[in-house]
């Protein structure tokens, strides 16, 4: 049974009227409650309403007139808002506001208009894994797909069901879906995760070029043309849309500037950089597309048989986290290439923070050393000296596999691809040093590890700051003199003095400066207990 309600009239009461709906599923029955916005117009009247499920609205339902409910509506979506955000990192409440078939607005170049492509592109599959994904942004991006692809090259929108259990994503999901045409729904019968999900697609995929997409995503008009374009030219190339960004909070687009390109870390942190500002690129070159050292795995188009020639996604990594990294090196290792391209644009819902659904950082830590271990050879070691916990972690499984699949095809080293693909990356000259965890005995907590053979990073209070030359004494005094459990900084001899409280500074000569805000300072060494720290989880890396 499916009901249409367009809108309600703002006097309209609720109680008999709603008798004969009871025997719906609870996921089947929404109330539709009008904004508060005083007179309506026409368009307020088609679009401007708030959705929810049944059972949300017990005590105001009772109450009878419409009326006496719009007083409540407003605490009352806070609260689902609040809860939604909590659940699942942005604010669902406001997404099942939005219509599923909204357009970012227009970003592209002007150059890109002018651009011309291929009449006989190859076809594509669009495969869209999700777990536990809210229906509104689900359905946003599937309509979005639809709405913005030419059918001659849309072969079909593959939707993968990666083991969900919310039952919006059963029987409701498919028979939605069963009445858009090009769209297959398949639900896996075991939890995947992204990898192995997006391999499971590929091998049912009917498209010759796969687009692998996440499942909170938007489409500008034009998006799939300039990819296609291409990975037809070179099939061993992959490739990526400028990806912009929705905010998790108020849906708002974000316009992402050009150029861009997907980079990592010694951490092996992903992240997107701005390299360099456009103003420095003549308007001819505007539209040409940038290589990437790695690609986000936001969308990814990349030819369906060099992705099975390739390794597919690596199977013995866990769930989520850092697989596009993998899949970066390995690309690019192994005979392919990655780049940007400026006139395909898709906009990615942000997250708040990552809901309960996700794995926890162990599973993403074994992810990280499963890379450095396959595909960083010797450089494998300026990780885990910058991933304290890595070195108390065994490998569940080895990768013995994956290295055979290396050697195989003839894969390049990692030395290869710092100084050819990313020779921007700076390769620091660890010396052997202790890096772990640092608490000071009274007042902060602070995590350090050591960025190159001359900087300290400390991560506190959320702000990344660094001293040059820093000489860690836990345990012992030296005849430096600074006392046991001191941080010193070498060129100046002073010591890391953690300040909790605004206070005022003293000189040795007594002037009284200005006060400071809490944090941490360097100050003359002294026996003070605030230049106290207790080293924990220290981890002194063997070789050089």
């Amino acid at each position: 049974v499916k009901f249409i309600v367009d809108s309600l009239d703002p006097a309209m009461e609720l109680g008999v009227d709603t008798a004969p709906l009871k025997s719906l599923q609870e996921d089947q029955l929404l109330f539709v409650f009008p904004s508060a916005q005083g007179t309506w117009t026409q368009q307020e009247r088609k679009r401007s309403y708030k959705m929810f499920k049944r059972g949300t609205f017990k005590d105001a339902t009772a109450a009878g007139p419409l009326g006496s409910v719009r007083g409540r509506t407003g605490s009352i979506q806070m609260e689902m808002e609040q809860a939604s955000v909590q659940r699942h990192g942005f604010n669902e409440a406001l997404s099942e506001t939005i219509s599923l078939h909204r357009r970012p607005p227009e970003a592209r170049h002007p150059e890109c208009f002018g651009e011309k492509y291929s009449e006989i592109l190859p076809s594509a599959s669009v495969v869209i894994c999700f777990h536990e994904e809210p229906w509104s942004t689900l359905m946003r991006t599937v309509h979005s797909v639809l709405d913005t692809s030419p059918r001659q090259y849309l072969q079909e929108v593959l939707l993968v069901d990666d083991l969900s259990q919310n039952r919006h994503l059963k029987a409701r999901l498919g028979s939605y879906v069963s009445g858009l045409d090009g769209v297959r729904l398949i639900h896996s019968t075991r939890r995947l995760g992204v990898g192995g999900c997006r391999t499971m697609a590929a091998a049912k995929a009917k498209g010759q070029v796969l687009v692998f997409m996440d499942s909170h995503c938007e489409c500008h008009e034009g998006w799939l043309e300039p990819l296609l374009e291409r990975v037809s030219q070179d099939r061993s190339r992959v490739v990526s849309p400028v990806m912009d960004v929705i905010d998790w909070k108020t849906f708002q687009y974000n316009a992402t500037q050009w150029p861009v390109r997907g980079v990592f870390d010694w951490r092996l942190d992903f992240y997107w950089e701005l390299n360099p500002p456009l103003q420095e690129i003549p308007p001819e070159e505007a539209v040409l597309p940038l290589q990437s050292p790695a690609l986000g795995g936001g969308v990814l188009a990349i030819d369906r048989n060099f992705f099975q020639s390739v390794g597919a996604y690596d199977p013995g990594m866990l769930l989520w986290g850092a697989e596009q990294i993998e899949l970066s090196i390995r690309v690019w290792s192994c005979g392919g290439s990655m780049e940007v391209v400026p006139c395909s644009r898709v906009a990615h819902l942000s997250r708040h923070h990552l809901p309960y659904i996700f794995p926890d950082q162990e599973m993403l830590r074994r992810n990280k050393i499963r890379v450095a271990d396959i595909w960083m050879d010797a450089y494998k070691k300026i990780y885990y000296r910058r991933d304290t916990l890595a070195h108390l972690i065994k490998q569940v499984c080895g990768p013995e596999e994956r290295l055979r699949l290396k050697r195989s095809l003839g894969c390049r080293n990692f030395h290869w691809f710092l100084s050819t693909v990313y020779p921007q990356l700076y390769v620091p000259q660890d010396k052997l040093a202790l890096s772990g965890e640092v608490r000071h005995t009274h007042i902060c907590h602070v995590c350090f590890s050591l960025c190159s053979s001359t900087l300290l990073c400390f991560c506190y209070s959320c702000t990344m700051w660094a001293l040059a030359t820093v000489q860690t004494t836990p345990g012992r005094n030296n005849s430096r003199g600074p006392l046991s459990g001191q941080l010193v900084h070498q060129q100046s001899q002073m010591c890391v003095e953690a300040v909790q409280q605004a206070g005022l500074l003293q000189s040795k000569t007594g002037e009284v400066h200005k006060p400071t805000a809490g944090g941490l300072y360097l100050k003359p060494c002294t026996r003070h207990p605030r230049q106290q720290w207790h080293f924990e989880q220290l981890v002194a890396p063997k070789g050089n």
